[in-house]
């Protein structure tokens, strides 16, 4: 019983570190990355679609974004898409292809972008300590309902903050890993 739950949380643990990925993907780092716009809705054929499975999406050099519609004909709704989205840059098209120039990045706005990968690693180091949470909570119960003993509670207590710890630290590393991208001219 217990090994599931501590499993369980490992997997859930494992999904913070992964959404922190996917939440450092939307942060611009002055280089041009395919995870800045392939989260973005397009309206397109009377429903909400993903942009990458109405278009391909490349990064011909290191300062642009190519999208190249699959249907021409949603060229403007792809456009509008960018252009609602919170990415702050500007399409240009020539009819077929849209291009998004990355501009360089100010040193004020390195340092705001610092401020959000930050406040992103602690909104999922709390996720991370919220899972331990849970996780003591029901082990406690597992106590009380005389499943488990007083020393399997104190040993799961122990492993879950080992385990809590490494990736609070796990978390901090890949903070550190967007810090330096971030602030690389």
């Amino acid at each position: 019983m217990l090994e599931k739950l501590k499993k369980e949380n490992t997997e859930k643990m494992d999904k913070a570190v992964s959404d922190l990925h996917i939440a450092f993907g939307t942060i611009r780092t002055g280089r041009a990355s395919v995870s800045l716009v392939d989260h973005l809705q397009v309206e397109a054929y009377g429903s909400m679609m993903p942009l990458q499975q109405i278009a391909s999406i490349g990064t011909p050099d290191a300062r642009t974004i190519a999208i190249q519609p699959f249907d021409s004909s949603q060229i403007k709704a792809v456009e509008k898409a960018i252009q609602v989205s919170d990415i702050g840059l500007t399409p240009s098209n020539d009819g077929k292809i849209i291009r998004l120039t990355i501009p360089s990045l100010t040193e004020e706005r390195r340092k705001e972008l610092v401020k959000l990968a930050k406040k992103y690693t602690e909104e999922h180091r709390v996720s991370v300590r919220q899972i331990r949470h849970l996780f003591l909570e029901q082990v406690k119960k597992l106590e009380k309902d005389k499943v488990i003993g007083e020393d399997q509670r104190h040993t799961a207590e122990a492993d879950v903050q080992k385990l809590t710890d490494s990736y609070i630290i796990k978390l901090d590393t890949e903070l550190k890993k967007k810090e330096a991208d971030i602030m690389e001219v």
